[in-house]
């Protein structure tokens, strides 16, 4: 998952980051508000930690332009001010949930699994898929008494192609899902992790398989024997 925090307050940025890093969480951090939207805008990211209070431009205004523009990225708004009028104003200009600082780890993680499973995006610990299984929550695929590990960024990939069943992803989304918005990783890189699933589906014997679609990307797909 792939998670955006703007926030000027760059120790506290860092420590967010820090969290999100140890549950293998994939994260940015701006501290502005003119670069908040514009990654914002992007589309790439699962979440989106906003403060309020940013230079340029405030965290209700980022939210609305996001919404305006068509973006659904659930948004968690963070900040300093508890009245109820701030947190009414959070959640008119399009944010999804609203936390005040300061606050514990374990809540900004339970707040964070239920936006975005809220949004049904998130991979259930098992899932179903043509004649295997994925399990993300040990990183396994397995097909009858077939068993095999995945790594970190097969799992990601793997999550990636589930939630996007019978849509093409392309090379540079799972670029900027899997190893980040200003990462230096390229195409081959993905190709690579794209074979090692491969070989991997082939050792459970599993039917199914990741098509690549000239010039547009991957997908997965019951194998034509």
């Amino acid at each position: 998952m792939n998670i955006l925090i703007v926030e000027d307050e760059k120790r506290l940025a860092n420590a967010l980051k820090q969290i999100l890093l140890e549950q293998k969480y994939m994260a940015d951090v701006v501290n502005d508000g003119n670069d908040g939207l514009d990654y914002g805008l992007s589309g790439i990211y699962d979440l989106i930690i906003l403060d309020v209070m940013l230079p340029y431009r405030d965290g209700f205004e980022i939210a609305a332009e996001l919404r305006k523009n068509k973006i659904e990225t659930p948004i968690l708004m963070l900040t300093a001010k508890d009245t109820i009028h701030d947190k009414v104003s959070g959640l008119d200009s399009g944010a999804d949930d609203y936390m005040t600082k300061p606050f514990a780890p374990e809540e900004l993680l339970a707040r964070i699994k239920a936006l975005t499973r809220r949004r049904g995006e998130v991979i259930l610990d098992k899932t179903e898929f043509g004649d295997f299984n994925f399990n993300a929550s040990t990183s396994t695929l397995s097909k009858g008494s077939k068993e095999v590990h995945l790594n970190y960024k097969e799992a990601e990939i793997m999550k990636l192609l589930i939630a996007n069943r019978d849509i093409i992803i392309s090379k540079e989304d799972i670029i900027t899902k899997v190893w980040g918005y200003d990462s230096d990783a390229g195409n081959n890189n993905v190709e690579a992790y794209v074979s090692f699933l491969r070989r991997k589906l082939n050792f459970i014997q599993s039917s199914t398989e990741i098509k690549s679609v000239k010039k547009l990307g991957y997908r997965l797909e019951k194998r034509n024997d």
